[in-house]
Order: structure tokens, then C-alpha cells, then sequence
């Protein structure tokens, strides 16, 4: 699909910027499933995680935990609407990071509908649930740059799933941290709000398959 523009990959942490070239690959080998996964690992976990020293690739799916009922329960929490492409096979791929052998973190992606096509979001996450980076792998549209910059992206850092509670996706109100994130792009209100709601759903799935399961 041709698009009006395509920018490479911005990752945006606490204290630099980096520019990488992983891609979101949209293959799975027994279903016609979207997996997001970084092009590079061996290169880019370690650029995306400063300090890291290894990771292990974890792939989950509705399917394999827990099936519809577990997928209703993410929609429920994401608002009621369908949260995925193909919400019961689509494997996730999930990067979990560690420094000698200590788990320090996890890296994960997810897609999300944009107004020229998919939108690639990752964020990097520590033990506790708290975003350490942004990282925009694919936006498209002629204001693609201004959600690419660092003023953008910084505005994630230190945000927790907590943060959302306050703010309603659907209706855009709301107050707390997440309200206060501003849209560099007003003409491009679709992918403003389809990158809040990439970053709120990373974030739930991560509550729902590993945090919650890690306190539990």
C-alpha cells in the first residue's frame, strides 16, 4: 500500500534518541496472524535496553492463554472495543531482557489501526511496569515527522498503567498525565489517539499475561 509518507523508526528513552531499522514483520507460519518483532535482536535489544546483556523471546497468544474469555476481558478494559487484527491466533512477541542473569525489563510491540495504515509501537518496560521508552517503528502521513520527534516521544517515559485510569481514550477527556500529552499533529487526530491507545493497550496486555501473573 502506497502511502503519503514513511518514516524510519524513532526510539525515544529518559535520555537519548536512537534511530533504528528493525521492521514489523506480518508473517506467521500457520495462521494469516500479525506479529510485531524487532528485525534485529542481537543488535537492537541491546540499544533499546542499555545495560542489557541478553534477552529471551517469549511468543504468547489469546489462543494459548485463556482463549475469548481472557480476549473479552481486554476489550472490556481497552473500553469495549475489538482490541485486535485477529484477536484469538495473532502470536505477540514479547522480549524479555536481562543483565547477567537478572530479568531487568521486557520489550514489546503492538499494532494498531492509523489513519494511513498500521501503526508499529513499542515501548520498553521495567520489572514494575513503568515505560522506560517509546519506540514509533511505522507511522505514515505527511505530519509523520512530528510524531517521530523526541518531543513527542519523551512524553511517554515514566508513565504506568495507572496513568490511564483518569483518562478516557474514547471521548478524549479526562485529566492526569495522559491528558496532558500533547498532539504535535491536530490534522491527525486518528493516529494521535491510535498511538495513546497502542501505548494503553501494550500496557494492558502486559498487565493481563505477565504482571498480574508475576504478582500473583
Amino acid at each position: 500500500m502506497k502511502t503519503d509518507a514513511m518514516h524510519r523508526p524513532a526510539f525515544f528513552g529518559s535520555n537519548r534518541l536512537l534511530r533504528l531499522l528493525p521492521l514489523c514483520v506480518m508473517a506467521a507460519p500457520l495462521t494469516a496472524a500479525i506479529s510485531c518483532e524487532l528485525n534485529q535482536p542481537p543488535v537492537d535489544v541491546p540499544r533499546l535496553f542499555p545495560g542489557s546483556t541478553s534477552y529471551k523471546v517469549v511468543y504468547f497468544s489469546f489462543a494459548s492463554r485463556g482463549g475469548a474469555p481472557v480476549l473479552k476481558t481486554v476489550e472490556a478494559r481497552l473500553g469495549g472495543v475489538p482490541a485486535l487484527y485477529a484477536p484469538l491466533d495473532v502470536p505477540y512477541v514479547l522480549y524479555e531482557v536481562y543483565k547477567g542473569t537478572e530479568k531487568i525489563g521486557y520489550i514489546h510491540g503492538v499494532n494498531q489501526k492509523g489513519q494511513f495504515g498500521v501503526l508499529e509501537v513499542f515501548v520498553t518496560l521495567d520489572l514494575e511496569g513503568r515505560i522506560k521508552a517509546f519506540y514509533l517503528q511505522r507511522v505514515a502521513g505527511a505530519w509523520a515527522s512530528k510524531f517521530t520527534s523526541r518531543k513527542f516521544g519523551t512524553q511517554f517515559v515514566g508513565l504506568t498503567l495507572k496513568d490511564f485510569a483518569p483518562y478516557n481514550l474514547l471521548t478524549g477527556k479526562g485529566t492526569g498525565k495522559v491528558a496532558a500529552i500533547a498532539n504535535p499533529a491536530p490534522e491527525a487526530v486518528t493516529d494521535f489517539f491510535g498511538l495513546l491507545r497502542a501505548v494503553y493497550k501494550n500496557l494492558i496486555l502486559m498487565d493481563e499475561f505477565f504482571y498480574s501473573v508475576d504478582k500473583s
